[in-house]
């Protein structure tokens, strides 16, 4: 087969959705073991031809970039318009997987994409207008044109197939795996001061207000660390032992795994919630939100706590730091069980699946 998948996304830089792209397909490719040809395709600007290569450093695909200016316009307007169809541009396919960006039309062949969450859809005080925009597209567009629906989660899953009548036989779980960095050995950062841990985007649904009022209740004990890009959150996140960290490499990000007391992650909705896989991965006991959409991120390796109680979260990381070593314990052998290449043979099954 000739299997097409969209990388736009790529570039920017890599965040959930975007280190979802780069494994999945990096899981696909190692899958695929040569059998098939794998074509990366972006209609993207001068930055994106500089990053997306980069992302993609290492994997056995065909690059196709298709060079345009002001391309989040050409994208948009391909995808509502519906023509030309996509192989005048790339060459005969079996297999189109399109990414959060586009949904460009395809003559034939197996037609695909992935839904992370359908936060624009159930919460939209929680984004933008754009965001609303571009993914209520997506969705209207997946509903009526896709064979398969990937998602990364069971949660996700029975979501789509809920609020958008996605035939069930269509969903196809892949939950993400881990990049090679989370690990348990290797350096551990040292910011001064025992500390608390939290990697996410500066956004409301983020709920990173509620973890700061958490950490004024432990009265100084730990410092609470932030790592992520910029949002519309920060002010919520001030304070004499609060730290903001920004957007972190993945090395210096597992360095701050690996040195926390305890890494918190209290958002109020996922479509899965990695970083509480990965700070497992790393070593570190976890506090995680009781919203059913993290249960298959945190199995049974995690504290729980209600992510609307401050008092509730304080507890959970007063739990975690007595509980540590059977915590860390527990989180290893629930990370192990997710790598990339379980995510590829996923994606490949199914493409074979409905090409059949």
């Amino acid at each position: 087969m000739r299997i097409v998948f969209d990388v736009s996304p790529l570039s920017h830089p890599l965040t959930g959705i975007g280190n979802y792209i780069r494994g999945s397909l990096g899981g696909l490719v190692e899958a695929a073991a040569g059998r098939h040809e794998i074509v990366a395709f972006a209609p993207t600007s001068s930055v994106g031809r500089k990053a997306i290569p980069r992302a993609l450093g290492g994997l056995d695909v065909e690059l196709k970039l298709v060079p345009l200016p002001f391309s989040q316009r050409w994208r948009d307007a391909w995808s509502r318009l519906g023509r030309p169809p996509l192989e005048r541009v790339v060459g005969p396919l079996d297999v189109f997987h399109y990414s959060d960006w586009m949904y460009p039309p395809q003559a034939g062949g197996v037609r695909a994409t992935t839904i992370h969450d359908l936060v624009p859809l159930r919460f939209p005080e929680w984004t933008t207008a754009k965001t609303r925009s571009m993914h209520n597209a997506k969705y209207a567009d997946t509903a009526r044109t896709c064979d398969r629906v990937f998602v990364n989660s069971a949660y996700t899953g029975a979501d789509v197939v809920e609020r958008l009548g996605v035939p069930r036989e269509r969903i196809c779980v892949a939950h993400p795996g881990l990049k090679p960095e989370f690990h348990p050995d290797g350096e551990r950062s040292d910011l001064g001061r025992p500390y608390v841990l939290t990697v996410a985007t500066l956004e409301p649904r983020k709920n990173l207000g509620t973890l700061a009022q958490a950490h004024r209740r432990l009265t100084g004990k730990l410092l609470l660390a932030a790592a992520g890009g910029s949002g519309w959150g920060e002010q919520l996140l001030r304070g004499a032992d609060v730290i903001r960290l920004g957007f972190v490499s993945d090395e210096e990000l597992a360095r701050l795994y690996r040195g926390a007391a305890v890494a918190v992650y209290p958002s109020r909705f996922e479509g899965f919630g990695m970083p509480i896989v990965e700070a497992m991965a790393c070593g570190v006991p976890v506090v995680a939100s009781s919203h059913p959409s993290m249960d298959e991120a945190a199995g049974e390796a995690a504290v729980r706590a209600d992510p609307d109680d401050p008092a509730a979260i304080a507890a959970g990381i007063e739990e975690a730091l007595e509980r540590r070593d059977e915590l860390v314990e527990r989180g290893l052998a629930h990370a192990a069980g997710f790598s990339w290449l379980t995510a590829g043979h996923a994606f490949l099954a199914a493409y074979e699946e409905a090409a059949r």
